[in-house]
C-alpha cells in the first residue's frame, strides 16, 4: 500500500478535521508556502526578545560560516506550525506536547516554506469520551525541498458532533 497524500485546500467554510476524519499513515500537503521576508525576520526576532546579532545584524553575520542573517529558529518553527493549522487542528481543543523538534538546514531571508504532517498516531480519550488525541510528523522544507526543520505534535481534537462550532 502506498503513501496517501492529501493535498486538498482546508480553508474553506468549515476548515479543519474531527479525531474521526484522521487517519494513520495519511500526509497533509501544506499550502499555500510562506515566503520569508528581512522583515519578518527582524520584527519577531525583536518581538520574542532574541538579542543574538546573526539574526539582525548583516555586518556581524557576514563574519559567521553563513555569510548573511540567519531566519529566528523560532520564527521557522510558527510559521510551518501556523502552515499546518487549518490541515490538521483547525478544530482542536489544546495542543498537549511538541516533541522532537529538529533544525535540520537553515533558513535565510528570502527562502520560501512549504511543509507537510503526516498522522502518526491517534487514540480516543480516556478521560473526554468525546475527544481524541492525534499525534502528526509536520516537516517544513525550504524551496529547493530541503528539509529545514520536523517536529511531533500531539493535540486534543473533537469527534464529530461535539466540537465548538457544531
Amino acid at each position: 500500500m502506498g503513501v496517501k497524500k492529501i493535498s486538498e485546500t482546508r480553508y474553506r467554510d468549515d476548515p479543519g478535521r474531527y479525531y474521526d476524519d484522521f487517519e494513520v499513515g495519511v500526509t497533509y500537503e501544506h499550502r499555500p508556502g510562506r515566503t520569508i521576508t528581512e522583515a519578518d525576520n527582524s520584527w519577531f526576532t525583536i518581538l520574542t526578545m532574541n538579542t543574538h546579532p546573526l539574526h539582525f545584524d548583516q555586518e556581524y553575520s557576514k563574519k559567521s560560516e553563513f555569510g548573511k542573517p540567519l531566519v529566528n529558529s523560532f520564527l521557522t518553527l510558527a510559521i510551518v506550525g501556523g502552515m499546518s493549522v487549518s490541515d490538521t487542528s483547525q478544530k482542536a481543543i489544546a495542543n498537549l506536547g511538541w516533541d522532537k523538534i529538529k533544525l535540520t538546514a537553515p533558513v535565510f531571508n528570502g527562502d520560501t516554506l512549504y511543509a507537510e504532517s503526516k498522522v502518526l498516531a491517534k487514540r480516543e480519550s480516556k478521560s473526554r469520551p468525546t475527544q481524541g488525541l492525534v499525534t502528526i510528523k509536520t516537516i517544513g522544507r525550504n524551496q529547493d525541498g530541503v528539509s529545514v526543520i520536523e517536529y511531533e505534535r500531539t493535540f486534543l481534537v473533537p469527534k464529530a458532533g461535539h466540537g465548538v462550532d457544531d
